[in-house]
This record gives C-alpha cells, structure tokens and sequence, in this order.
C-alpha cells in the first residue's frame, strides 16, 4: 500500500509509528494492559503477528510478546538511532515499524517483543472467524 492510501487509512499516531519508526508513549497506548484472548495483526495490511497466548506484562508500559505468532511475518533490523544498538521488528509485507526485541524476556525463549499499540489492530478470539482468521481460532480452545 503506498503512502497516500496509508495516510488516508491509519490515524496519525498509527502512521507516525508503522511509516516514521515513531513511538507512542507507555501506559497510555491501546494494548499495553489487554487482556483479552485473541491475534494482533498489523494495522496496515492485516498480517498475523502475535497472539495473546505469548503476551506478558513485562512493566515497560507497552504491549510485549515472547515470540511472533508467525515468525516469518516478522522482519528484525538491526538500529542504530538514539545512539544505541538495538533490534527493530517490522512486519515483513507491509514493512511497517512495529517496536523492538530484547534478550531481558521470561524464559524459556528469553525475549521481549516491546511492540506499539499503533502498530497494531486486535482481533478478539469470537471474531476469528468473521475477520477472515479461522485459522487461529484452533489456538484458543
């Protein structure tokens, strides 16, 4: 999706975070405290990414995750800004900026994925199926 149709579709703190690498501040985004049972799919092109079985509250103020619910519709680049090093997370087909991975995560995987709200858009478990994600809805009986 090009960055017009973008623009038009997602908020402006949405597109600030997926277009611009932004980030919302913690605690008062969307998901850091859901605790609903159900899929996190990118906000832009609706790509499965993590689900709520791999959600923790890690204390950071944003949503984090163990691990993505679909490992190949996560890309990780390493960034370089603020003066730091870290590992950036994208969604692989809209290459949209999600957040950032840690190695400070509960084992037994011990990774963090520090994720925006803006980035994403849930998907509650009774609404699998209507919102054309059947195929998750297995992990949630």
């Amino acid at each position: 999706m090009d960055r017009e149709t973008l623009k038009k579709k997602l908020t402006a703190d949405q597109y600030e975070v997926t277009q611009n690498s932004g980030t919302e501040p913690p605690f008062r985004n969307r998901y850091w405290d859901n605790r609903r049972e159900g899929i996190y799919v990118d906000i832009a092109s609706g790509e499965p990414l993590f689900s709520s079985k791999d959600k923790f509250d890690s204390g950071c103020g944003w949503p984090s995750f163990t691990r993505p619910l679909r490992s190949e519709n996560v890309v990780e680049k390493e960034d370089t800004r603020h003066h730091m090093v870290r590992t950036e997370v994208r969604s692989r087909g809209a290459d949209s900026h999600l957040g950032h991975v840690f190695s400070d995560g509960p084992a037994p995987g011990g990774l963090r994925y520090c994720i925006n709200s803006a980035a994403l858009r849930f998907i509650p478990k009774e609404d699998l199926e209507k919102e054309g994600y059947a195929e998750y809805a297995g992990l949630f009986v």
